[in-house]
């Protein structure tokens, strides 16, 4: 059946046959900070089961709990993340949160950095995917969770590298609705706002400011000022809980801004 969703017109939406009681293991990428390890947080409490992934594991930062569990996972490493599924066994909801970021002039951005941004943000994701898929069209269950950025309503200047990495994943979780669809599984994305505390270019090994070319100083300098004092922004519960919307949602609705920012940009595209 068609669903005409405002979010996502013609839409077709899953076939839905499971209970919420029947959804309780949840597998998050990228659970050592920021939108994952609140994620990990809010689904804890809410009674399920949590396998929170990081490439390093860190149990100092979760309390001790037989329905936590910390695996080692690098998304861009295939071995890693066939280990990691296989030691996860059956999930229910797969969250591909992990992601990084870089932030500068196009030009000025190295290639190799652009590429190590799609290898995260973008190939990561699909292969987390391609592996999470077997076991949920096994069990006729399952939903994928792609978390993407407000980017993608409204690209932002100087973050054209990160901004295509998120786009691509936009279309392709369209697609995988479709044809997931059929076999019970459910494809969303949960669109975050803009929120500074998740260290955007943490992981990409090069100064922000090297990538600003003196050509562009004059046109950086107002926009950068503006990332620092943003009239709306996003706060990690929001895009948990946009998640948990994402996941318990049955209407065939796509997309989940998350943040009021990222709500704002929604209602103007």
């Amino acid at each position: 059946m068609i669903n005409d969703n405002p979010v996502y017109p013609g839409y077709i939406g899953p076939v839905n046959n499971t209970r919420e009681t029947d959804m309780k293991t949840i597998l998050i990428t990228g659970s050592s900070s920021g939108y994952g390890f609140e994620t990990a947080r809010h689904f804890h409490a809410e009674g399920w089961t949590v396998i929170a992934t990081m490439r390093c594991p860190r149990p100092e930062l979760y309390p001790a709990s037989e329905r936590i569990r910390l695996l080692a996972l690098d998304v861009t490493d295939a071995d890693s993340i066939a280990a990691a599924i296989e030691a996860a066994g059956p999930i229910d909801v797969l969250v591909n949160n992990a992601g990084i970021g870089v932030v500068g002039a196009f030009e000025a951005t190295p290639m190799a950095h652009i590429r190590k941004v799609f290898e995260t943000n973008t190939f990561g994701v699909m292969a987390m995917t391609q592996a999470a898929i077997p076991g949920m069209r096994t069990r006729g269950t399952g939903t994928i969770v792609n978390v993407t950025s407000s980017v993608t309503l409204a690209p932002m200047p100087l973050a054209a590298a990160y901004t295509a990495s998120k786009q691509a994943i936009e279309g392709f979780t369209g697609s995988l609705a479709h044809e997931l669809g059929a076999f019970g599984i459910g494809a969303k994305l949960v669109e975050p706002g803009y929120a500074p505390t998740t260290q955007f270019a943490a992981n990409t090994d090069i100064p922000v400011m090297d990538l600003i070319p003196e050509a562009y100083a004059d046109y950086a300098a107002p926009i950068f000022a503006g990332y620092a004092n943003p009239p709306l922004m996003t706060k990690e519960s929001d895009v948990a809980e946009a998640i948990w919307r994402a996941v318990h949602d049955t209407s065939g609705q796509l997309r989940f801004p998350a943040g009021a920012d990222a709500v704002a940009l929604m209602e103007q595209a």
